[in-house]
C-alpha cells in the first residue's frame, strides 16, 4: 500500500515538473512576441488617431468594442455583406458544432449567445457526451481488432509477443499519422489557405480535444467553404481520428505498464538475490565453526 501511494506521489511530482518545464519554454517562446504585437497595436492606434484627427478617442474605443463583441460572436468584421452564405449558423456550420460540443473540443469561437441557445447546450452536452464516449468506444473497439489481428499475425510469423506488440504501435502510429495528421493538412491548405504547419498545427490540436480556437475550418478571412457540408465532413474526419488517437494512446499505456511490471520483476529478483547472498554470508560462520568443531580430534586414551 505504501509502494503505491509513493508512485502516486513521484507521479504528481513528475506531473509537477512537467508542467513547469512547459511553463518556462512556452514563455521564452510566446512572451516577447506577445509584447511586440502589443506595442504594433498601441503604435497603429496612435498613428490611426493621428492621420484622422477627426476621430477622437472615445469614438475609436467604441469602435474596437464594436469589433471586438463581433469576433467574439464568430462574425467577420472584415466581411461587407449580409450574405447567409457567411452565417456560422447554417446547417452544416451547425452540425460541426454540436459535434465539437459532444467531442468536448470546443473551439470557442463560436457559441450559443442566446438564453434559449445556452440552455439548450447545456442539456444537449449532458446526453451527447456519453453518448459520443459510447461511439469512440464502438470505433476504438474495431480499431483495436485490426490491431490484435496484425499483432496476432506477426506472431504467427515467429516474432515475439513483446516485439509484436511495439511493431503493431509503430504501424498504427505511422498510418494514423499519415491518414489524420498528414493528408488532412493539404486538403486545409486548399480550403483554408492555411500553411501545411499550420494544417498540422489545428489537426493535431483538434483530434487532442485541446480545441483553442486559433484556426477553425469555415472561419476567419482566409476560410472558405468549398461545398455543402464541409464542415459536417471534418466532424466525422475528427471523430475517427479521436478513435485512432485513443486506441494509440490505450497501445502505448499497455506497453509502459508492461515495461513497468518487467522493471518491478526485476528489481524484485534483484532484491531476492541481494537478500539469498547475505543469508549465504550470514551462514557461512557458523559453517566454518561446525566444520572446525567437527574436524577437532578427540583426545587421545593413554594407559595410566
Amino acid at each position: 500500500m505504501l509502494s503505491e501511494h509513493i508512485r502516486s506521489v513521484l507521479l504528481a511530482g513528475g506531473l509537477f515538473l512537467y508542467l513547469l518545464a512547459g511553463a518556462m519554454v512556452f514563455q521564452m517562446l510566446e512572451q516577447d512576441a506577445e509584447t511586440d504585437v502589443k506595442l504594433k497595436t498601441e503604435q497603429h492606434r496612435l498613428d490611426f488617431l493621428k492621420n484622422h484627427s477627426c476621430l477622437t478617442q472615445d469614438t475609436l474605443e467604441r469602435l474596437i468594442n464594436v469589433i471586438t463583441d463581433a469576433v467574439k460572436h464568430g462574425v467577420n468584421p472584415l466581411l461587407n455583406s449580409t450574405s447567409e452564405k457567411q452565417t456560422n449558423w447554417d446547417f452544416s456550420s451547425s452540425f460541426f458544432f454540436s459535434g465539437t460540443v459532444v467531442t468536448t473540443i470546443g473551439y470557442g469561437t463560436i457559441a450559443p449567445k442566446t438564453a434559449g441557445g445556452q440552455i439548450f447546450c447545456v442539456f444537449y452536452a449532458l446526453f451527447g457526451i456519453p453518448l459520443n464516449v459510447i461511439l469512440l468506444g464502438r470505433v476504438g473497439n474495431a480499431l483495436s481488432h485490426w490491431c490484435f489481428r496484425v499483432g496476432k499475425c506477426l506472431v504467427r510469423k515467429g516474432v515475439k509477443k513483446k516485439k509484436a506488440k511495439i511493431l503493431t504501435i509503430i504501424f498504427f502510429l505511422l498510418a494514423g499519422i499519415l491518414v489524420f495528421l498528414g493528408i488532412p493538412p493539404l486538403v486545409f491548405t486548399a480550403t483554408e489557405k492555411w500553411t501545411y504547419r499550420e494544417g498540422v498545427y489545428y489537426a493535431f490540436i483538434s483530434l487532442s480535444t485541446i480545441g483553442f480556437g486559433d484556426y477553425v475550418v469555415g472561419s476567419g478571412p482566409k476560410g472558405t467553404h468549398p461545398f455543402d457540408g464541409y464542415r459536417a465532413l471534418v466532424y466525422f474526419w475528427i471523430i475517427f481520428g479521436l478513435a485512432w488517437l485513443s486506441l494509440l494512446l490505450s497501445l502505448l499505456t499497455s506497453l509502459l505498464k508492461d515495461t513497468e511490471k518487467k522493471i518491478e520483476k526485476d528489481l524484485h529478483k534483484r532484491k531476492q538475490k541481494k537478500e539469498q547472498h547475505k543469508q549465504e554470508m550470514a551462514m557461512k560462520p557458523l559453517t566454518s565453526d561446525k566444520e572446525g568443531t567437527s574436524t577437532k580430534k578427540p583426545p587421545s586414551n593413554t594407559n595410566l
